[in-house]
């Protein structure tokens, strides 16, 4: 056993289901503190807007980001990119 352990509790949710990965995030956060989330499936479609409900209602970081589907898809989030790439067409 680890001492402390967990020592991080995420949550995997597909950024493509909108306002459902909010509701999610909201009930699995009932029964255990989250540490962060991992956001799967930003990429062309799925721009990830829930982040910021997320965010603002619940006050859960993202940690990690999925943008393909292949093993090296995966990367740790930077707000900043991803706010320059919400705003991307928009500025």
């Amino acid at each position: 056993m680890l001492p402390d352990a967990p020592h991080e509790t995420l949550l995997a949710l597909d950024a493509s289901t909108g306002q459902n990965a909010l509701s999610q995030a909201k009930e699995f956060s009932k029964i255990t503190p989250l540490t962060g989330l991992i956001l799967t499936k930003i990429d062309g479609t799925a721009k990830g807007g829930v982040v910021l409900a997320i965010r603002q209602e619940l006050d859960i970081p993202v940690k990690l980001i999925g943008f393909g589907e292949k093993i090296d898809d995966i990367g740790e989030f930077d707000s900043e990119d991803f706010m320059r790439g919400l705003l991307e067409g928009i500025i």
